[in-house]
């Protein structure tokens, strides 16, 4: 017997992101309380591709939700949950660049538009 998904109710994005922030806000400050990105989209109403997306936008207005996939999201804490988080970030994306540049076949700081100086 094969497991047929219950659709959830439908939320706006808005209400989804209301409840996204009010849920970490209560329940899930500092690492240690993380919540997984499909426990939390079930708790928001949403999928976690919206769910991502609203974390972004959270993000792209100074909140500082953090996560990973060992610790799952949360609100930082404190500055070096902060920090740690914006190196987890740093690291996704040079990693991504680096992909970028190989697929160019071009190297990094010239994908990135580095200057070049005459010698």
């Amino acid at each position: 017997m094969t497991d047929i998904p219950i659709p959830m109710p439908y939320v706006s994005p808005e209400a989804a992101k209301a409840l996204l922030l009010q849920r970490l806000a209560a329940q899930h400050t500092g690492a240690a309380k993380g919540i997984s990105a499909a426990r939390l989209a079930a708790a928001c109403c949403t999928s976690e591709r919206m769910l991502r997306t609203l974390i972004s936008e959270a993000r792209e207005e100074g909140i500082a939700i953090c996560g990973t996939p060992a610790t799952g999201y949360y609100i930082a804490e404190t500055a070096g949950e902060l920090e740690a988080c914006c190196a987890f970030l740093r690291s996704r994306a040079l990693h991504s660049l680096r992909i970028e540049a190989q697929l160019r076949r071009q190297p990094l700081p010239d994908l990135l538009g580095q200057l070049h100086l005459q010698t």
